[in-house]
C-alpha cells in the first residue's frame, strides 16, 4: 500500500464502447467511475466514442478525430472498457475504435466492464480478448459483468470493482516500469 502512494497515478482511460442511441454506456460508465474514483493511484478519464468523430469508411490517413482518439490511448498507462453486448460480441463502434490505435496499446492492460442480458456481455469480453492479446495488450482476469435485467448496480456488483482495479494497478505499474526500462518490441 505504501508504494502504491508514492508512485505516480496511473493515467486509466475509461473507454464507452456504445454509440448506439438509447445506450445505457454512458450510465455503466459512470457507476463505474464513481465507484473507482476513491483510488488515489488511479487517474481516470472517461474517452466516449460518441464524442469522436470517426469516418464511415477507414481513410488513407488518419482525420482529427482518429488523431484524438489515439492520442487518448497513447497517454494512457492502462484501459478499462466498458462494453454492451451486441448480438454475443462486442459493437462495431469499438471494433473501429480499437483498430485505429495499434502501438498504442501495447504493453497495456486493459480491464473490462461488461453488460448484457443473461450473460452480463461476457462473450463480448471474450471477443475481446482475442483482440487485444494481438494489440499485444495485457487483458486482465478479473472484470465487472452486469446483468441489465436482474442486478444492475448492485452491490455484488460493487464488490467486484475492487479486485479488477487491483489487478489493472498491478499490471499497470509493472508494464509502465517494464516501458520505461527498454521498449517494448513485438
Amino acid at each position: 500500500m505504501q508504494d502504491r502512494k508514492r508512485a505516480e497515478p496511473l493515467r486509466v482511460a475509461v473507454i464507452i464502447g456504445s454509440t448506439r442511441e438509447g445506450r445505457v454506456g454512458e450510465s455503466v460508465g459512470r457507476w463505474f467511475t464513481e465507484r473507482a474514483a476513491p483510488r488515489d493511484d488511479l487517474e481516470f478519464s472517461v474517452v466516449d466514442l460518441i464524442d469522436y468523430d470517426f469516418p464511415a469508411h477507414y481513410p488513407d490517413r488518419a482525420t482529427t478525430g482518429i488523431r484524438e482518439f489515439t492520442a487518448e490511448v497513447a497517454r494512457a498507462d492502462a484501459f478499462v472498457v466498458v462494453t454492451p453486448e451486441y448480438n454475443r460480441s462486442f459493437p462495431a463502434s469499438l471494433k473501429q475504435a480499437v483498430d485505429y490505435a495499434y502501438d498504442e496499446w501495447r504493453a497495456k492492460p486493459v480491464a473490462f466492464v461488461s453488460y448484457g442480458h443473461g450473460s452480463r456481455g461476457l462473450y463480448a469480453v471474450e471477443h475481446l480478448r482475442s483482440v487485444f492479446t494481438e494489440l499485444h495488450a495485457v487483458s486482465l482476469r478479473n472484470g465487472v459483468g452486469l446483468n441489465l435485467l436482474e442486478d444492475l448496480f448492485e452491490p455484488d456488483q460493487d464488490r467486484s470493482v475492487g479486485p479488477m482495479l487491483d489487478q489493472l494497478a498491478w499490471w499497470g505499474l509493472a508494464l509502465r516500469d517494464a516501458r520505461a526500462a527498454r521498449p517494448y518490441l513485438s
